[in-house]
C-alpha cells in the first residue's frame, strides 16, 4: 500500500490480500512489497475526522487508506480565517442594515429600504455561514462517513435562494412605485447610501483578505451577499442623484430594478454550482477523460472503468475508479503510481482505487 504523507508507521498493521483475494497480516512496511491488488486509502483528515472502511466482493479484494490530508487552498487551517472575515462581516453589515432601514423610513427611498431588506437576508446568510463552518468542523462518525461538510454546501443553497427572494420582492416594490414615483429626499438619501457603500467595501476586504472568496462556495455566497448590497449602495446614491439634480423620483425604483437583476445574475451562479456538487457532478477544473487517459498511461494498466470524481464540500473533491491490470502487472507498485499521478496532475488526494485482474472481472455499472 503506499503512505503519501509518511505517517508513522512502526506499529500499525493491516490486512493486505494475496494475489487480490487471499488476506494475511503485514506490517506496513511490508505493504509497499506485497504484490496483491489492494485498494484505497487510510485518510487522517486534517479536520478532525479520521474513518477507515472496508468492504469484500465476490471477486475477493480488501482495500484501506492511503494517509492524506485534503488539498482546497488549506481546507482545515484556511477554515480559521474564513470564520474571521465572515464574523467581521457580520458585525459591520448588521450595523448598515439598521442604519439604511431607518434612513430609508425618513427619506422614503425604496433603493435605502430594498438595500436594508437585502443586508437583512445578508446577516441571516452570513451568520449561517460561519454556523455551516462550525458544523463542517465536527468529526465524522458511523453514520455520517464524510462528516458534516455538506452543510456548507446547504447553507450556500440557502443563501442563494434568499437572493432571488429579495430580487422578486425588489422588483413587485419598484413595478408599484413607478406608476406613482413617491418623493423622494435626494442628498439624506446618498449620504446614508454613502456610509453603507463603505462598510459594504470593508466587509467584502475583510473576506477577501481573511477567506477563500474564489473556492468555498458557502463563502462565496455571503461574498455575494454582500456585493450585492454594494450594489445596491451605489444603485442608492445613483438615485438620489438622479432626484436631487433633475427632481426624478422615478429614478429611485429604476435603479432598483437594476440592482435586483444584478442580485439574480449572482444567485444563479451560486445556484448552479451548488446544483452540481450535489448532483456529484466532477469538480470545476478536473476533466474526468484526461483522469483517464492518464491512468491508462500507467504501465501494465490495461482498462478504467468505474470511475467517478465528485466533491464533498468546496475544497475536497474525491476520486473512485476501477483498474484491470495484467495478470502478472505489479499491484502495488501501479497502485503507488497511480495514486502520486492523480495527486501531482489533478490535486487529488482522497482516491479510493480497485485493482482487478482477469479472474475478478464483472461489468461495470451502469449509471
Amino acid at each position: 500500500m503506499s503512505d503519501t504523507n509518511g505517517r508513522k508507521q512502526e506499529h500499525e498493521h493491516h490486512s493486505a490480500p494475496d494475489s487480490c483475494g487471499h488476506e494475511h497480516k503485514v506490517n506496513r512496511d511490508e505493504a509497499a512489497d506485497t504484490q496483491g491488488c489492494s485498494h484505497g486509502h487510510e485518510q487522517g483528515h486534517n479536520h478532525g475526522a479520521e474513518h477507515r472502511h472496508g468492504h469484500s466482493h465476490g471477486h475477493g479484494h480488501s482495500h484501506g487508506h492511503h494517509g492524506h490530508s485534503h488539498h482546497g487552498h488549506g481546507h482545515s487551517h484556511g477554515n480559521a480565517g474564513n470564520r474571521k472575515g465572515l464574523a467581521i462581516a457580520l458585525l459591520i453589515t448588521g450595523g448598515i442594515m439598521v442604519l439604511e432601514f431607518f434612513g430609508g423610513l425618513l427619506t422614503n427611498s425604496l433603493a435605502l429600504l430594498s438595500d436594508s431588506g437585502h443586508m437583512l437576508s445578508d446577516t441571516a446568510a452570513i451568520a449561517l455561514s460561519l454556523l455551516a463552518f462550525w458544523f463542517a468542523a465536527k468529526p465524522a462518525t458511523a453514520s455520517k462517513t464524510y462528516g458534516y461538510h455538506r452543510f456548507e454546501i446547504l447553507a450556500a443553497l440557502f443563501n442563494a435562494l434568499t437572493l432571488f427572494v429579495i430580487a422578486g420582492m425588489i422588483a413587485i416594490e419598484a413595478y408599484h412605485r413607478f406608476g406613482e414615483p413617491p418623493e423622494v429626499a435626494g442628498l439624506p438619501m446618498m449620504l446614508i447610501a454613502s456610509v453603507g457603500l463603505l462598510a459594504n467595501l470593508i466587509s467584502a476586504w475583510a473576506l477577501i483578505r481573511k477567506g477563500d472568496v474564489e473556492h468555498n462556495l458557502n463563502v462565496r455566497s455571503a461574498y455575494l451577499h454582500i456585493l450585492g448590497d454594494a450594489l445596491g449602495s451605489v444603485g442608492a446614491i445613483l438615485a438620489g442623484l438622479l432626484v436631487a439634480v433633475f427632481d426624478w423620483n422615478w429614478a429611485d425604483p429604476l435603479v432598483s430594478v437594476l440592482v435586483a437583476l444584478l442580485i439574480l445574475r449572482g444567485a444563479w451562479s451560486i445556484l448552479k454550482s451548488v446544483i452540481h456538487i450535489l448532483m456529484e457532478g466532477a469538480p470545476d477544473g478536473i476533466d474526468p477523460d484526461a483522469v483517464k487517459q492518464v491512468l491508462l498511461g500507467i504501465s501494465g494498466v490495461r482498462d478504467v472503468h468505474d470511475l467517478h470524481i465528485w466533491t464533498i464540500t468546496s475544497g475536497i473533491p474525491a476520486l473512485s475508479g476501477h483498474l484491470r491490470v495484467e495478470d502478472d502487472g505489479d499491484c502495488q507498485h501501479i497502485l503507488r503510481e497511480a495514486l502520486a499521478k492523480l495527486e501531482s496532475e489533478f490535486e487529488l488526494k482522497h482516491a479510493t482505487l480497485q485493482l482487478e485482474k482477469s479472474d475478478t472481472l464483472h461489468e461495470p455499472l451502469v449509471v
